[in-house]
């Protein structure tokens, strides 16, 4: 016997709010350990891109007489994104400027959730650093040992200051751009300077496999992407007729930078990630591509955030080229004979 009915045919327990809920509470790891790290000037960051988001998000929802979403959590998740993406040393202003561009210029003037074209948060990021390169890349702030003796001590110090002593160090990335070697085991967890959560690699993965374990994200994206990313930079260095390159190196783009924080959080994003299989191969093979070819060639020593915003411009072009064929139908598509 047949059972005939109307779509939709799959269900799922997951909604907007579950997760968000869940993206939030992945996230959690690596941005309480930027404040670990860097103290309370990167507390107050975050509380700052978060707040600007949902702010923006039910202010112009108001005015503009819309439904407020802001109870979903995805406006929250974007300014926590944000926050993650940036230094503990930019001006608190910073955020505030970021956080009204990603929900009011990327997200909700094209329709809201579901309707943007690439992800909010790293289209914020890229925008600020266009507009404030000194601000976004310029000035680093400098990490001691944090597992010390005195390790509770020195967060306590942190946590009660709003300056910065030292902003002059050098990410692990640069140095490697330059030529140099990097601690391997510091920079997976995370003893290094960079952007508020992106230096510790082992957060990072703790949300990576509390996603996956709660069903929110597939591995395939963050595992293709970051493999294919050390694959481009073996070859193109070669390319580039620098030679072959060091064990240091290869596992150096994985653990600095925002390779990893990237490929876990913002690539697997549902809105500006493709559906099918085929397509998530080729999109997660493309960024990889992209970060390496930005990181070997480019000026900066960072990519992956401008290879996921130009990956997420291609995915409709990717979700049309692998799109199966519709029962009936001669071509991709699902268009009828």
């Amino acid at each position: 016997m047949t059972n005939i009915s109307v779509s939709p045919h799959v269900r799922s327990g997951l909604s907007t709010s579950t997760v968000m809920r869940d993206v939030a509470i992945a996230l959690m790891p690596a941005l309480l350990f930027g404040v670990f790290v860097f103290g309370l000037r990167a507390l107050i960051i975050i509380a700052i891109s978060a707040v600007t988001c949902v702010l923006t998000e039910y202010v112009y929802e108001r005015l503009m007489k819309l439904p407020v979403t802001v109870a979903d959590g995805s406006a929250l998740v974007t300014g926590l994104i944000l926050a993650m993406n940036l230094p503990s040393t930019v001006p608190f202003w910073v955020p505030v400027m970021g956080g009204v561009f990603a929900i009011l210029f990327v997200k909700q003037l094209f329709g809201g959730i579901g309707q943007n074209f690439m992800n909010p948060a790293l289209a914020a990021r890229c925008f600020l650093i266009i507009s404030f390169p000194a601000m976004m890349g310029g000035n680093w702030q400098a990490v001691g040992n944090i597992f010390g003796a005195d390790a509770f001590a020195g967060f306590a110090q942190r946590m009660s200051t709003l300056t910065v002593d030292a902003a002059s160090a050098a990410t692990p990335l640069a140095v490697l751009q330059g030529g140099g070697e990097v601690d391997l085991l510091q920079a997976f967890l995370g003893i290094h300077s960079g952007c508020i959560g992106e230096t510790s690699s082992l957060a990072i993965l703790i949300g990576a496999v509390y996603m996956i374990a709660r069903g929110v994200i597939s591995p395939r994206i963050p595992a293709v992407f970051v493999g294919s990313a050390v694959v481009f930079a073996f070859l193109l260095n070669l390319l580039a007729g620098n030679g072959v390159p060091s064990v240091n190196y290869l596992v150096g783009q994985i653990v600095s930078g925002g390779l990893l924080a990237g490929a876990v959080f913002m690539a697997t994003d549902y809105v500006t990630s493709p559906i099918t299989r085929g397509g998530q191969w080729i999109y997660a093979i493309l960024l990889g591509f992209l970060t390496a070819l930005f990181r070997v060639f480019g000026s900066s020593a960072e990519g992956a955030s401008y290879a996921i915003i130009i990956g997420n411009t291609l995915v409709p072009l990717i979700e049309r080229v692998t799109m199966p064929c519709a029962f009936g139908s001669s071509h991709k598509g699902g268009a009828v004979k």
